[in-house]
């Protein structure tokens, strides 16, 4: 009911249209727009039977952020998606992305700055402030399309566990890259030609995206027309907190073991799992503290 309810209020090239559904006894259908080529998740980590090259994929990115920018601040209802994410996105016969999946949807007040709500998304594209306090703003659906901008352009999930050490987690790798100044080497390997100055906007686009701090997140707006090239993308200074904290969760600590003697274990703290193809998690709260999130799933 709650997509329903949202998706019938908004109309927009960028977003899925539905036609139809059955509510009827324990039957629930819902009749979307048919879109021949699926989703952008299989499209670029899948068996990639559709090749997206440089332009395509730019075009998706791009019009992307258009539905969002959308959502957040040209619709007449104000919408947090808070699912956001490459699976969601689907693409029609001319590559247009739509921005579908509207089942976790929000409808957010102008008149407060954010809105408490148990944590519902996907690992992987939780904004920290989100994950971690379930402070919801349209500062979410920011971070996860930065994440997924990057992914457009690397052409790999968030995090692939396949990968040498340093470039399992994209947000890590991307950020190892853009202070050693080889950026561009994040591009996806397969793409024989591309823009660079196109590229380094995405790129820069996507820090700006997944900053830790919402207030440093540009707005749908204003990545559109950074993207666009309207505007100069803002330069990013600073490596967002929760990727330094987990670099520092990663030094290995002793326990001691055996009271008798000084004898230790080396253990390594747990990581984030940042799997693209991570289910949509719903997180509830401890009994002991209602206000601190369970994130067993998230930090272990």
């Amino acid at each position: 009911m709650t997509e329903i309810a949202t998706i019938s209020a908004v109309q927009h090239r960028n977003l899925v249209k539905l036609y139809g559904c059955c509510i009827e006894g324990d039957r629930r259908l819902l009749v979307y727009e048919y879109l021949e080529n699926k989703s952008l998740d299989q499209a670029l980590f899948g068996n990639r039977s559709l090749h997206l090259n440089w332009p395509m994929r730019y075009n998706i990115c791009l019009g992307t952020a258009r539905g969002l920018a959308y959502l957040h601040e040209e619709s007449r209802l104000r919408i947090v998606h808070r699912d956001v994410k490459a699976s969601n996105i689907l693409l029609d016969a001319d590559l247009i992305p739509k921005i579908s999946d509207f089942g976790l949807a929000k409808l957010y007040d102008d008149k407060k700055t954010h809105i408490s709500t148990r944590v519902a998304g996907t690992i992987g594209y939780l904004a920290p402030e989100y994950a971690m306090r379930g402070h919801l703003t349209e500062k979410v659906d920011v971070f996860a399309f930065g994440v997924v901008a990057l992914e457009i352009l690397s052409g790999r999930p968030n995090s692939d566990s396949s990968l040498e050490q340093e470039k399992v987690y994209l947000l890590e790798w991307a950020w190892h890259l853009h202070e050693n100044n080889r950026a561009l080497d994040l591009v996806d390997t397969t793409l024989v030609e591309f823009n660079e100055a196109e590229a380094l906007r995405v790129i820069g686009v996507g820090l700006l995206c997944t900053q830790a701090t919402p207030m440093l997140r540009p707005p749908m707006s204003r990545v559109v027309a950074m993207l666009s090239g309207d505007i100069e993308v803002s330069s990013v200074t600073s490596k967002p907190g929760y990727i330094t904290d987990w670099q520092l969760n990663e030094i290995t600590s002793f326990v001691s073991k055996d009271t008798s003697g000084p004898s230790t274990e080396r253990t390594n703290s747990s990581r984030q799992n940042t799997s693209s193809n991570s289910s949509t998690v719903v997180i509830g709260h401890s009994s002991e503290s209602p206000c601190q999130p369970i994130l067993h799933e998230i930090i272990g």
